[in-house]
Formats: C-alpha cells, structure tokens, sequence
C-alpha cells in the first residue's frame, strides 16, 4: 500500500543523508521526497511517499523517530489530509494541435507557462492521478520532456494521528 510521510526535522546539514540511509539500508525504496525550510528556518519538513504494508511502515515510522534530528513523523495515509505534486511538461504544439492542446490544459486546470513556435510548457498541479491522467491525455500531442516534484501534503484540520505504535515527538 502507498503511504505519505511527513517528517518535521532540525534543518541541519546530513539529515536528509541520515533519513535516506535508513530507508535505502533497509531495502525500502523512497517513490518520490519533497524538502523544505518552514516558517522557522531552524526547521525543514520532508514529504516522502514510499510502499509497504502496516509493518514495514509502523518499521519506518519508528526508526524514523529514533533519528536524533527528527521531530516528528505523521503518516498522513490514515489522516484526513491534502497532497498534492507539480508537473511541468514540454510538449509538441504546432498549428491546429495547439488550440486542442489549450483546449486540455484549461480541462486539467494547468497553466502554459511558456510558449515556442514548435511547444508549449503546462504546469499541472494536483493529485498523482490527475498528473498522470494529463500525461495520459498529452501523450498524443508529442511529450519531449517531463520534470516532476515529489508530493507535498498537509492534514487537512486539527492535529495530525500517528500510526498504531508510533511515537510522536512534538517539537
């Protein structure tokens, strides 16, 4: 099963190597990580989506919080909460494909972001299905290049709930 992570950390030189480490020395592979200061600079938030059934995460969660620099960990799967990736495609846009093109990217309430005589660039935020479902659709246009960002989430009201056995350390 897909599951998000939020990890709260010290924003220290080497923790992201630390976080990754654990994961890559236990044979668990990192789908997509997302990394960013907060509103305090003395503090990151990491965004990690990994697979695994309820023991490799609870396994996950709890080595996660072993780590000396970490704050907090939230698997957001279980929670209410909002993820959300941003996508930027270059795709082939020339004469009557172009206005078709405009025509989807205003469907998947994406933005052109740079126009050419021969393609366009569309960011697409959203959810994992609705940036695969414009891949899907965009396909036939001629997709020359793809840049994607991890996911990002956020629970939507309240505090957060660890998983079952997971400790929390508030910061």
């Amino acid at each position: 099963m897909r599951h998000v992570i939020g990890v709260l950390v010290e924003n220290e030189f080497g923790v992201l190597s630390r976080i990754s480490g654990l994961f890559s020395g236990r044979g668990f592979n990192i789908e997509s990580l997302s990394v960013a200061e907060t509103d305090d600079p003395r503090l990151s938030h990491m965004t990690i989506v990994t697979r695994g059934d309820d023991q490799i995460i609870e396994q996950i969660t709890k080595q996660l919080n072993k780590l000396v620099n970490v704050l907090k960990v939230v698997d957001f799967t279980e929670t209410d909460h909002v993820s959300r990736g941003m996508m930027l495609v270059k795709i082939a846009a020339e004469g009557a494909k172009r206005v078709e093109l405009l025509s989807i990217v205003e469907v998947f309430r994406a933005r052109v972001i740079d126009l050419s005589p021969r393609a366009m660039i569309v960011e697409v935020t959203g959810t994992d299905s609705k940036l695969h479902a414009f891949l899907e659709t965009a396909v036939s246009f001629g997709i020359k290049d793809i840049s994607r960002t991890g996911m990002v989430a956020m629970t939507r009201d309240g505090a957060p709930k660890a998983r079952a056995g997971a400790q929390v350390r508030a910061a």
